[in-house]
């Protein structure tokens, strides 16, 4: 078995979710009391969000590539970077490692396409849903059409992201915005909904809407499981 390499703590919230998964998808294939072998190396996201919110990403970019050379380091065999927003500068991390990077897009993409996917919601921060890092990727590698919430709605879900879900607050009435966003996005034609932000599933789930949802972090955690593992389900 590899070691998964996690770069995680924005927020905390999501890493925890994101060991769980991991450690699951590894005892269901190999059974027993098998367990990943996990290095985590977790920042301090008070310093990563104020200069996301200052637009100092070149700031972010050095913070996190120090950390993922520790966690290389520390004999990882792969890397993930547990949260989507901070793929905006995915490539000038894997740049600062030579170990592999597994992009959380590319992993979302490629389910998308395997579920014949075509028009696909995209919820997350404002910088994932605003800008093309995120977007870009899943339209020019896997062909996928993205549409996200107006402004104002954009407004709304950044908010609870940053104010509630990375606190692990979970409010009624949020889960009610968000589902009323999710709806907007379904008459839009939107096929399913990709929750890209990793905090997003501490909210909503399966059960609360007949829109397919997306959980980046389930689908970044098996991939990192399936590289572990080299696709061995061997129990």
């Amino acid at each position: 078995m590899k070691t998964i390499g996690l770069l995680g703590g924005m927020s905390w919230q999501s890493t925890v979710s994101y060991y769980q998964a991991i450690n699951h998808g590894v005892a269901e294939a190999l059974g027993g009391l098998h367990s990943a072998k996990v290095n985590l190396v977790s920042v301090d996201f008070a310093d990563i969000e104020k200069l996301q919110h200052q637009g100092k990403w070149q700031e972010t970019t050095e913070i996190l590539a120090v950390a993922a050379q520790n966690v290389e380091r520390s004999g990882a065999d792969c890397l993930l970077i547990c949260t989507n927003t901070m793929h905006k500068v995915a490539e000038q991390v894997q740049s600062a490692i030579d170990i592999p990077l597994i992009h959380i897009a590319d992993a979302t993409g490629q389910q998308l396409v395997d579920d014949h996917v075509t028009k696909v919601g995209l919820l997350g921060t404002a910088f994932t849903m605003s800008e093309s890092f995120y977007k870009g990727r899943l339209t020019e590698t896997f062909g996928l059409e993205v549409i996200v919430p107006n402004d104002e709605r954009q407004q709304t879900v950044h908010q609870i992201i940053y104010d509630e879900l990375c606190h692990g607050n979970i409010i009624e009435a949020s889960k009610k915005s968000y589902l009323e966003i999710i709806e907007a996005l379904r008459v839009q034609g939107a096929q399913a909904i990709i929750l890209g932000c990793t905090e997003i599933a501490l909210l909503i789930s399966d059960r609360d809407t007949e829109l397919p949802l997306y959980d980046t972090v389930a689908i970044h955690a098996q991939a990192a499981v399936n590289f572990a593992l080299d696709n061995n389900q061997i129990r």
